[in-house]
């Protein structure tokens, strides 16, 4: 039986990647080139972003072809985000990726860059189907996703505000912990008291799926402005502990609280904020309590990466639903995903 490979990059934000996987959600190659330029500035600077990708993607598009023992006439479709995103960034591998499939007369699929990351779970359990109910987790998105099948989907809740990541990041901030600061909340949480100090959770009625962190990061912020540098010092760990619980709680919450009213047996976690310890252990405790399953990808692929790119087109390339060359890439997180 024919092996049908897939060629996809990812170039959304910082991260330059390019994969091969095949449609059977097998990977060969996933590499992933990281911009640690940006660390100085505390956050991305979108014009060096760019000009990093264009810089990494040819070699990275040829190792990822070596290191799969493939080259371009076993590739049988290119795939590529192309939103949300920097636009710029976007830009870039979009630009390419066309330009592959113009030269090698290969089928274009464009996909949501947080669609990508719902079906990194397919990358480690490939035998999941729908329906199921998807947390989609990020420094930009906080949605919960009801799946009918994998090409049909509607938003069932979603942030009001500011987004769940956003949110550990301001956190980490105001403690002066650096940046990206979910990572850093999480490890600091580990030796903490989540009881320390009891952080808002707002939305908190039952019939309602949305959520809310603006009030959480207001509270953060006057909480840190009426301590000292001494005390924040001292008890470091159980702010950090404190404030996953109230960014991690409403979360797990919501999501099986949904998938219980409308009897849904698979709740899969995505996005950035997936690599989260707290919500990975909590959401499969919870979810287990009540007869669910919890997935979610492997802590690699909870990061930006080529090969859950690929994993999205896997379901539009067996349908046939590819897109045409004149296709654009456009940065808007809007809500709905494509």
């Amino acid at each position: 039986m024919k092996t049908n490979y897939i060629l996809a990059f990812e170039s959304s934000c910082d991260d330059t990647s390019v994969a091969v996987v095949d449609t059977e959600y097998k990977v060969y190659s996933n590499l992933i080139s990281s911009q640690p330029n940006h660390l100085e500035f505390g956050g991305i600077l979108p014009e060096l972003a760019s000009r990093l990708h264009m810089k990494n993607i040819m070699y990275l598009t040829s190792a990822a072809l070596q290191e799969a023992k493939v080259d371009l006439d076993d590739i049988q479709a290119i795939a590529v985000s192309i939103n949300p995103g920097l636009i710029g960034s976007l830009i870039v591998g979009l630009s390419f990726a066309k330009s592959l499939a113009w030269s090698r007369n290969l089928p274009l699929i464009t996909v949501n860059h947080m669609l990508s990351h719902i079906f990194s779970n397919y990358l480690v359990h490939p035998n999941i189907k729908a329906p199921f109910l998807a947390l989609v987790v990020s420094g930009g998105h906080t949605e919960l996703v009801y799946f009918r099948t994998e090409t049909e989907f509607e938003i069932v809740g979603k942030t009001l505000d500011d987004a769940a990541g956003e949110t550990f990041d301001k956190t980490a901030k105001l403690m002066h912990l650096g940046f990206p600061g979910g990572p850093i909340i999480d490890r600091l949480a580990v030796g903490g008291d989540p009881s320390f100090f009891q952080f808002p959770r707002a939305l908190k009625q039952k019939d309602n799926f949305n959520f809310s962190y603006s009030g959480v990061k207001t509270a953060m912020l006057q909480y840190i402005r009426s301590i000292d540098d001494e005390y924040l010092q001292e008890h470091q760990a159980d702010i950090a502990a404190s404030i996953q619980a109230a960014i991690v709680e409403p979360l797990i919450k919501k999501t099986v609280r949904w998938a219980r009213l409308h009897n849904v047996e698979n709740i899969l976690l995505a996005g950035g904020v997936a690599a989260n310890s707290a919500l990975r252990s909590g959401l499969t405790t919870h979810a287990n309590k009540y007869g669910i399953n919890a997935y979610f990808p492997s802590l690699k692929l909870c990061m930006d990466n080529a090969a859950m790119v690929a994993a999205a087109a896997i379901p539009k390339f067996n349908q046939g639903l590819f897109a045409s060359l004149d296709v654009n890439a456009f940065s808007t997180k809007g809500t709905k995903l494509i």
